[in-house]
């Protein structure tokens, strides 16, 4: 991990101090040299990317709005899909398309010398490729202005709270607000933002990494366990995911309240969704909403026949599942998804309300289906996720790990208690709570936080995407 905990714990005050002191004039600067500072500690090389990115993207932002040529719009925007998009595909899919295009050469008994490189990929990279990408796409669209400050822009892409994890910010919500910053610390909700980090650092260090080591046992050698530890396994990363993605996400966007900034919510219980576009709608809502709109609707949407409308969601979960990873278990992860949703759509053809109860799923069955497809997800190896399925469905053999449902029941319940705060629409899930009693709850729950994160602490998921 590129900035340990105790450097992000000095780091974090020293910046929101530093942005309090400073005049008004002088905090984009601040937040972007911090935020230059915040990625640059990984490996100060791929700043370049970033500000490579940048430059390109507030240029052709410029080029659209000057332009009502066509054709020369296309070909502006153009630049930018391929510049994005590019460095995306050179750092994030080379192995994969050239190690893939190998083995299928050789099936036909073909001997390929293709180029093998050693290439490591940047942090984020997939997160502000398409925060800037849906920048110049909606000005191509006519939907947005560019934003005439490059300092502005420089700081939309590479904002430090959400840079590396996302939310994936859109302009039109993130640039208005840096654009107008509050001026002084009393127009801050600072109960709010506080609450958001410590229930953010909850999630992560003590549900997600206490289920760390259970679930990198089972994935590690299946076929060692019996089904019911295995089952427990499986279950304990759906938690687990979940826990170290929203975990972050909270941060994040507690972390930007300190500053004035209101980043996205991306994650609304999902886990208690009675159908699979339910689920979509609240799990990684920045993700699933940017391929709705940049991808899913130009493709045609669900305005064609029943084989077009499921063509558009298994072409787009598949590039959803592709973008999580260079590997075939993330794209078999997001066909299923597609899958899915495409059996749901087809279910519902022929109702008159697709909302109403009888439509939909018990939220436990949902669960359970989303659950069993992360094993493709988290397996290293398409191998060992048959060697999961297998062991998971197979006879009552092999070791049992007595207390892993304890464990795995344990953080179920407090993913449900921290879950009922995004039901009703509230940060605190103790909001009913006495006073008293919901310090208590804080206290215990950075207590808990300091005792796990000396013990275990690991870096984010989806610091690798």
């Amino acid at each position: 991990m590129f900035f340990n905990s105790l450097a992000f714990a000095l780091f974090l005050p020293t910046v929101v101090g530093l942005y309090w002191v400073v005049p008004a004039k002088w905090r984009t600067a601040l937040l972007l040299v911090a935020s230059y500072v915040f990625y640059g500690w990984w490996d100060v090389r791929f700043l370049t990317l970033i500000v490579i990115s940048t430059l390109i993207d507030f240029t052709v932002g410029r080029r659209l709005s000057l332009s009502n040529d066509p054709g020369l719009r296309k070909r502006w925007l153009l630049v930018s899909l391929v510049a994005n998009l590019g460095m995306l595909g050179f750092f994030k899919y080379w192995g994969f398309f050239t190690e893939s295009a190998a083995t299928l050469l050789s099936s036909i008994g073909l001997e390929p010398n293709l180029p093998v490189l050693q290439i490591v990929l940047p942090v984020g990279i997939s997160f502000y490729t398409f925060q800037t990408l849906s920048y110049t796409i909606d000005i191509y669209r006519r939907q947005l202005d560019p934003e005439p400050s490059l300092a502005r822009f420089a700081l939309f892409v590479a904002f430090f709270p959400q840079l590396v994890a996302g939310p994936i910010e859109r302009a039109r919500n993130l640039l208005p607000q840096l654009g107008n910053l509050p001026s002084a610390p009393r127009d801050v909700d600072w109960t709010g933002s506080l609450q958001l980090i410590v229930r953010g650092l909850f999630r992560k260090v003590v549900i997600a990494d206490g289920l760390a080591p259970l679930v990198n046992q089972v994935f590690a050698i299946p076929d060692r366990y019996g089904s019911v530890t295995v089952a427990v396994g499986v279950v304990a990363f759906s938690l687990q995911i979940y826990g170290d993605f929203a975990g972050y996400t909270d941060i994040a966007r507690g972390t930007a309240r300190l500053l004035g900034v209101d980043l996205m919510e991306n994650f609304k219980a999902p886990y208690l969704s009675r159908g699979f576009s339910e689920f979509w709608r609240r799990w990684h809502i920045s993700l699933s909403t940017w391929l709705r709109d940049y991808l899913y609707i130009p493709l045609g949407g669900s305005r064609g026949s029943r084989f077009t409308t499921g063509r558009n969601m298994m072409v787009t979960m598949l590039l959803g599942g592709l973008w999580h990873g260079a590997a075939w278990g993330f794209v078999i992860w997001g066909g299923l998804h597609g899958a899915y949703l495409m059996i749901e759509r087809w279910a519902q053809r022929g109702r008159k309300e697709a909302s109403e109860s009888k439509g939909k799923l018990p939220a436990v069955v949902v669960f359970a289906v989303v659950t069993l497809t992360w094993i493709p997800f988290r397996a290293p190896t398409l191998s060992v996720a048959g060697d999961v399925i297998g062991a998971l469905f197979g006879p009552l053999r092999g070791t049992q790990l007595t207390a892993a449902p304890l464990v795995v029941g344990l953080m179920g319940l407090l993913t449900l208690i921290i879950d009922s705060a995004d039901i009703t629409g509230q940060v605190d899930p103790f909001e009913r709570v006495p006073s008293l009693l919901r310090g208590v709850a804080y206290g215990s729950a950075i207590v808990f936080a300091i005792l796990f994160a000396s013990v275990s602490a690991l870096p984010f998921i989806y610091f690798q995407f």
